[in-house]
């Protein structure tokens, strides 16, 4: 049975392969790398193990990325049905009959007669796939069952830059809050400094004001901070599956990652990006729907057998039987031309897929490149405001001997001061902005790390399920080699 389904498939409109110029990007770039340059868990460079359990926990237990294991699920069972035609079908009947006749009131008519019928039979039947419409059904069915596993790829790295975004900003406030309360310690010594000096009328009672509210301001910045570091909490609660206030986040310093190589144009990296990934196997499912609606025009040859017993006496059943062969052909001759349109459709929709597929290539780029210039010259920037820092904390020590030697008054070494602790707030949020660059770089370059993660709630394949599976692989496989 299985030469008749190979000779029955000739697919005389099946898609041809695509390279880079058909697909209209860069002529360096492959649909899919064969020796991709892996990142791997990239969120382990950042040196914390505490941070590496909360990813490996969101990876799993995020909602969205859940959502995206059913969503898989479905595929896969839509996957194995548009496999079901390439098989025979075959059904089982059973009926049984009881007739009744009976007198019409007249004079001399007999008594009421039954007559009972048992039937039971099989029906088979099968649809030759002369013109490859079958195959190309089944083929746009693994491949939409592929594009659903990137969309778990692409959420599981999507929750991985979350999580690790929120804990640097979680640590980013404790990292303010502890530099305010320095700060505020600091405000605090240059105010009993200033009222000391007041007592003994050596400063004005617009000093030791202007002084009481730094000290103000700066109290007025921590609970904000706080709040903020509760909120961030919460968020990443959500991220882990988990309600508001059930997590907790240890504290620690920010790492020190080292230098990215130089990348150059990183069009080979690009092509294992789940979101890349997904758009070209959308491409290539739309072309085998070409082919199935081309395909459709052609006309349609069909078998059907039926074997059926029969009998008035259940246990006579088995000594009177009957069976059928048709063969039938059924062609399109005018339906209002349905077909060509429907051809014309899934052109259009090549059309679009193949713009979203190219916009896929080009955003990746761009936020791969934007991700390198940010962290280029987000390096220079810190540099350049540690410099502007140190020459203001030099500022600040020569207002503050001028001020204590009576050559000034005490504006100077306020406003010293304020732009001392801006610097500092600020350096610390550039830091952390330096990290965040870096996380957005590991992201816009995606990876294959996600293809060993999987779901809790993903339930064992039955053995159809297996074929499906196995099906879109070797249809992988076979398009990573055609490229």
């Amino acid at each position: 049975m299985l030469s008749i389904f190979s000779l029955s498939a000739c697919s005389p409109f099946k898609p041809d392969p695509r390279d880079a110029m058909t697909l209209g990007v860069p002529m360096q770039y492959k649909l899919y790398s064969s020796e991709p340059r892996e990142l791997g868990r990239w969120w382990e460079k950042f040196a914390d193990e505490s941070l590496n359990k909360l990813v490996e926990e969101a990876v799993i237990a995020d909602f969205d990325v859940r959502i995206a294991w059913a969503k898989l699920r479905q595929l896969r069972a839509t996957a194995v049905k548009s496999r079901a035609d390439l098989y025979p079908k075959l059904d089982g009947k059973a009926s049984y009959n009881n007739a009744r006749s009976g007198n019409d009131g007249t004079e001399g008519t007999k008594g009421s007669t039954a007559t009972d019928t048992h039937k039971l039979g099989l029906a088979a039947s099968y649809e030759l796939d002369l013109w490859g419409k079958i195959e190309a059904k089944s083929a746009s069915g693994e491949l939409n069952f592929l594009v659903s596993r990137e969309d778990v790829n692409t959420a599981a790295m999507s929750v991985a830059a979350e999580v690790v975004n929120r804990w640097l900003e979680i640590q980013m406030q404790r990292k303010k809050k502890e530099i305010y309360k320095k700060q505020l310690e600091t405000n605090e010594t240059y105010l009993e400094l200033i009222e000391l000096r007041f007592r003994n009328s050596l400063a004005t009672a617009l000093d030791v004001y202007q002084q009481r509210e730094t000290v103000a301001r700066t109290k007025a910045l921590i609970p904000p901070v706080e709040a903020r570091e509760l909120i961030l909490l919460h968020e990443l609660a959500l991220l882990l599956g988990k309600p508001a206030g059930s997590i907790y986040v240890r504290t620690a310093d920010f790492p020190d990652l080292p230098v990215m190589p130089g990348l150059g144009i990183p069009l080979d990296l690009l092509a294992n990006r789940p979101d890349v990934r997904a758009a070209g196997l959308k491409l290539q499912s739309a072309d085998w729907a070409v082919t199935a609606a081309r395909a459709d025009r052609l006309p349609t040859v069909s078998l059907s057998a039926e074997a059926a017993l029969s009998s008035a006496q259940l246990a006579n059943i088995f000594s009177g039987w009957m069976t059928s062969l048709a063969a039938s052909v059924v062609g399109p001759i005018f339906d209002g031309y349905s077909r060509k349109a429907e051809v014309e459709r899934t052109r259009a929709v090549v059309d679009e897929r193949l713009l979203n597929y190219k916009e896929a290539v080009y955003k990746a780029f761009k936020e791969v490149q934007d991700s390198l210039v940010q962290e280029k010259w987000q390096h220079e920037y810190i540099r350049a405001r540690k410099n502007q820092l140190a020459a203001a904390r030099t500022n600040l020590e020569e207002a503050a001997s001028r001020y204590l030697q009576g050559l000034e008054d005490y504006l100077p070494v306020l406003n010293a001061l304020v732009s001392v602790q801006n610097l500092e707030i600020n350096i610390a949020e550039d830091e952390a902005d330096l990290l965040t660059y870096r996380v957005s770089l590991y992201r816009a370059l995606g990876g294959t790390w996600t293809d060993s993660i999987t779901s809790p709630d993903e339930l064992k394949p039955e053995s159809d399920d297996q074929d499906a599976v196995a099906a879109a692989e070797k249809l992988e496989k076979e398009t990573v080699s055609a490229q």
